[in-house]
């Protein structure tokens, strides 16, 4: 009985993230969007939880749900009037950005499949060997030896901090 509930909860949150990010991205009021950033950053540690990973749960609500869409609405507040709706896009941008997300879905499908990650084998392949557990997929995305991501999470920490810095120096100027 115990599994049934969590597959039901599986879906319903499922559900959820998806409903709501369909939502983050369709409406024209972008606080609004950030406040459903937050569901779905929720529903995602909802998730973890479920999977018994609460250290990663508890990050994701400390972390993201907390700083990050903090850092979000702070930025959001400082360049722009939160009332104001943003502008309709015209039916030429709708594709292009559609179909910049289906290029970037499948590019990321194949970096997942094909990308050497662990010890030179690619996420697929070291999942079906089967002797993988979270703390060496955490070991090896955050080493700094071979294949090792640790350069590039810290550069993408310090390019967020000048996008942050940059919003502030542009709501001066306003």
């Amino acid at each position: 009985m115990e599994s049934i509930g969590n597959i039901i909860l599986y879906f319903v949150v499922a559900v959820i993230i998806a409903v709501f990010s369909a939502m983050a991205v369709t409406t024209r009021k972008i606080l609004r969007a950030a406040t459903y950033l937050l569901f779905v950053l929720l529903g995602t540690a909802v998730v973890y939880f479920q999977l018994g990973y609460e250290f990663l749960g508890a990050v994701q609500i400390a972390v993201y749900a907390g700083g990050i869409l903090v850092l979000f609405v702070f930025s959001i507040l400082l360049t722009q009037h939160p009332a104001d709706p943003a502008s309709v896009l015209a039916n030429h941008r709708k594709f292009v950005g559609g179909l910049a997300a289906v290029c970037a879905v499948a590019l990321l499908g194949v970096a997942v499949c094909k990308f050497p990650l662990i010890d030179g084998m690619s996420l697929t392949e070291a999942v079906s060997i089967g002797d993988l557990n979270m703390k060496q997929i955490g070991h090896f995305l955050l080493s700094s030896e071979k294949f090792g991501y640790l350069l590039p999470f810290e550069a993408i920490s310090v390019l967020l901090l000048a996008c942050i810095i940059g919003g502030i120096a542009i709501a001066r100027n306003k």
